[in-house]
């Protein structure tokens, strides 16, 4: 065996090159490895942190539409109420000056009414989604019709008598389709 200048054999020096490329390699391959575990375990985790916030997101949307949703059926049930007494004034009471007066102090309680009824309604279309929100303006639009109905009354209009019911009913049918709606809408995914 031929020696060489350090005394160590050719082959020991090749054995020796190879160890160091080897734990070279090894340790190169342990880092790369190592990145590509932390980054997908960076991208699982923006991926659920996403995904949670979005879940938070739409529970926020649910629970300011719920919120928004059971403020106008109060709202609505106040003006039916206002609506059922109108009622029991034209079945009940007799004398044309105690009725007017009486319709005077219930336009006067609708009005007062209204602008809650109108505030709650817009926060539904605001809140949405497109079917509740038109359900929700229809209550409205119906409201203000049947107010229109009574002023009739008050005014004498012997035809607003009539169709005062016929609206009030159309009224409460409005509301109830609204009420199916806000339903389908919360649970909807």
């Amino acid at each position: 065996m031929p020696s060489t200048e350090a005394g160590t054999s050719p082959t020991l020096i090749g054995m020796g090159d190879s160890a160091v490329w080897i734990a070279a390699f090894t340790g190169g391959t342990a880092v790369f490895a190592s990145w590509v575990t932390n980054l997908g375990n960076v991208r699982a985790a923006r991926v659920q942190a996403e995904a949670s916030a979005q879940a938070q997101h739409r529970e926020r949307v649910r629970e300011l539409r719920r919120s928004a949703y059971l403020e106008l059926m109060e709202q609505a049930h106040v003006i039916g109420e206002l609506y059922r007494r109108v009622v029991e004034a034209l079945n009940q009471i007799t004398d044309p000056d105690q009725q007017l007066t009486r319709f005077e102090e219930l336009r006067s309680e609708l009005r007062e009414a209204y602008d809650p009824l109108m505030h709650s309604v817009r926060v539904v279309v605001l809140e949405g989604p497109p079917a509740t929100a038109e359900a929700a303006q229809t209550v409205l639009d119906t409201a203000r019709e049947v107010n229109r109905c009574l002023w009739h009354i008050t005014c004498g209009d012997v035809d607003a008598r009539p169709r005062f019911h016929e609206v009030q009913e159309t009224y409460l049918g409005c509301l109830g389709r609204f009420v199916d709606t806000a339903r389908s809408a919360m649970e909807a995914p």
